[in-house]
C-alpha cells in the first residue's frame, strides 16, 4: 500500500517520493529486508506487569506455543521503546484493557532483534537519546539542532512520507497476528506497520499536544488527548509549511482526553484528599522526581536535590528520585550531592521492595531520600507509577507525564514539542508552567512548600478534572479498538 505519494488528500511533490525511497532503500542495505520471512509467534504472560495488568507478550520466536489469541476479547498494545513515554502510555492502555475485561496483549516492535523491524527502532531509539541527552549539555546544539526538529521537522507531510516508506520494513512482524485482533498503537510506528501488514482495526494514540505530521497514520483511527491538538492535527496545521493542509476526515480523528490507568484514574479523590491532609497536618511534602528515558536531567535533578536538602533535614520534604534504568545517572548524583547519603535509602534492582513501599507509603508518614532504579525496562517505567498515588508533586519534564493526574513541577523540556504539555496542564489547574532553568526551578518549589493554597488548588481541579472525564482517555481508546471489531448489534 503506497502511503508515501498522497496524505490525507496531499499530494507529496516527486522530490519528497524520491527522497523517501532513497531512504527505505539505504535502510534496506543497512539491516537487511525480511519481507519474505516467516516468523513464527508464541504467547506468553508477562513477568513484570502481567501480573498487575494483565499482560501478555507476544513473541516472535522459533517455538511457537503458549496460548493461543482470544479474537473476542484480545487487544494489542503495540509499542516501542524509545524513551520511557510510549511504554508508559501503553501500560495505561493495558490497564484500562483489564479494567473493561479484556486481555492486552502487549507487542513492543524494539524487542526482536533478529528483526529489521528492530534493527531501524533500536537505530533511530539510539540517535533520538543521544540527540536528548547533547541537548540538555548544549545550548547551541538545542537551539540550531534539536530544538527546530522536534519543533518543525517532525511537524511536516514531508517526514511522514518518508517514515510510512520505511514502516513498510516493519510489516513483517505482523505476518503471523491475527488480522481481526484490533491494535492500539502508541507510537505512529506500530500503527503504520500493523496497517502496511494487513491488520484491520488499527487505533493510533498520538502522544503529543504540538500537533505533528510524523504521528498520522492513514487508515487508523486517531486519537489524541486535547481539544488544542484535535484542532491542529484535523486541519494538518502547518505540516506543508504556510500553505493550506487539505484536512484529515472527520471520522479519522477522535479526542478521548488523558491515556491514564485505571489504577490511577480510579483513586483520584482518595489520593488527591490524602495529599491535602498531610499539607495540613504538616508531615514533610513528598516531591517524586523521575527521568527520563534518554537520561538527560541529572544536572537539574542535581540542583533539586541540593535546594531540597535542607527541607528534608529539618522533616519538611521527602524525596523519592526515580532514575529509571540509569544506574549511572544516580551513581552521578551521590557523587555530586554526598551530603544526602546519611538521609538516602535504596530501591535499587529489587521490585518487592518497590512495590511494597510504594503500598506502605500510601498510608504512612514518608522522610528522608528514596532512591530507585531497575535494569528491567518495565520496572523502571511502572516504578513511577506505583510511587506517583503517593507522592505530593511530580517533578518531570512536560512529556508524557504533563498528562498524569497529580501536582506537577514542570523542569525543562527536551525536545520543543513537549512544551506544549505544560502549557496544557497549567491550562487545566493540574501542573505548572514550565521552568526553563534552576532559578523559575526554585521559585516552584518554594511555591509548594510555601503556599497551601497553591498546592491545594491543583489538587481540587485535578478532582475537578475527573468529573469532567479528562483523565478517561485510556478507556476511551480500548472502547474505541474493541468497538470497530464488535458488530454493533452484538453489543
Amino acid at each position: 500500500m503506497d502511503k508515501t505519494s498522497m496524505i490525507f488528500g496531499n499530494r507529496m511533490s516527486n522530490s519528497v517520493i524520491k527522497k523517501a525511497q532513497k531512504s527505505q532503500e539505504k535502510n534496506k542495505k543497512k539491516y537487511g529486508d525480511d519481507s519474505h520471512v516467516d516468523y513464527p509467534i508464541a504467547i506468553v504472560d508477562n513477568e513484570y506487569i502481567g501480573e498487575a495488568l494483565g499482560v501478555k507478550n507476544i513473541l516472535l520466536t522459533e517455538k511457537t506455543g503458549g496460548e493461543d489469541f482470544d479474537i473476542e476479547k484480545g487487544i494489542i498494545v503495540g509499542n516501542i521503546r524509545m524513551g520511557f513515554g510510549h511504554y508508559r502510555i501503553s501500560m495505561a492502555i493495558a490497564s484500562a484493557a483489564r479494567a473493561l475485561g479484556y486481555t492486552p496483549y502487549w507487542m513492543d516492535l524494539n524487542s526482536y532483534p533478529h528483526t529489521t523491524c528492530t534493527k531501524l527502532i533500536s537505530a533511530q531509539n539510539d540517535l533520538y537519546s543521544l540527540g536528548s541527552r547533547i541537548s540538555q549539555r548544549s545550548k547551541l546544539f538545542n537551539r540550531l539542532v534539536w530544538e527546530p526538529m522536534n519543533y518543525e521537522g517532525f511537524r511536516q507531510l514531508s517526514y511522514n512520507a518518508t517514515d510510512q516508506k520505511n514502516a513498510e520494513l516493519m510489516a513483517p512482524v505482523y505476518r503471523n497476528v491475527p488480522k481481526e485482533v484490533p491494535v492500539v498503537a502508541t507510537h505512529v510506528w506500530p500503527a503504520q506497520a500493523a496497517l502496511h501488514a494487513g491488520m484491520k482495526y488499527v487505533v493510533n494514540a498520538i502522544p503529543d499536544n504540538w500537533p505533528m505530521a510524523l504521528h498520522y497514520a492513514e487508515g487508523s483511527i486517531h486519537t489524541v488527548q486535547t481539544h488544542y491538538a484535535y484542532q491542529g492535527y484535523r486541519i494538518g496545521n502547518g505540516m506543508l509549511k504556510k500553505k493550506v493542509v487539505k484536512p484529515m476526515p472527520a471520522d479519522s480523528l477522535l479526542y478521548t482526553g488523558h491515556y491514564i490507568d485505571h489504577e490511577l484514574v480510579s483513586n483520584i479523590e482518595a489520593d488527591c484528599e490524602a495529599r491535602i491532609r498531610r499539607c495540613k497536618d504538616k508531615e514533610p511534602m513528598r516531591f517524586l522526581l523521575t527521568i527520563g528515558g534518554a537520561g538527560a536531567q541529572m544536572e537539574i535533578f542535581a540542583g533539586v536535590l541540593r535546594y531540597l536538602l535542607p527541607y528534608i533535614k529539618a522533616g519538611k520534604a521527602a524525596v523519592y528520585v526515580n532514575v529509571g534504568d540509569y544506574i549511572n545517572v544516580w551513581e552521578g548524583l551521590k557523587e555530586l550531592i554526598p551530603s544526602m547519603q546519611q538521609f538516602t535509602t535504596e530501591h535499587i534492582n529489587n521490585w518487592s521492595d518497590t512495590t511494597a513501599f510504594a503500598e506502605w507509603a500510601l498510608g504512612e508518614k514518608i522522610t528522608g531520600i528514596h532512591a530507585f532504579c531497575h535494569e528491567n525496562i518495565f520496572e523502571a517505567v511502572y516504578c513511577t507509577n506505583l510511587l506517583m498515588r503517593s507522592c505530593d508533586v511530580l517533578v518531570t519534564k512536560p512529556s508524557e507525564l504533563a498528562f498524569y493526574p497529580v501536582p506537577k513541577l514542570f523542569i525543562k523540556r527536551v525536545g520543543g514539542h513537549e512544551q506544549w504539555g505544560a502549557v496544557h496542564s497549567a491550562e487545566i489547574g493540574d501542573g505548572t508552567l514550565e521552568c526553563q532553568d534552576m532559578e523559575h526551578t526554585i521559585q516552584m518549589l518554594q511555591m509548594f512548600l510555601d503556599d497551601e493554597q497553591y498546592f491545594e488548588n491543583m489538587c481540587h481541579n485535578i478532582i475537578r478534572n475527573k468529573e469532567q472525564g479528562i483523565y478517561d482517555g485510556a478507556y476511551k481508546v480500548v472502547e474505541l479498538a474493541m468497538s470497530r471489531q464488535v458488530p454493533k448489534s452484538s453489543r
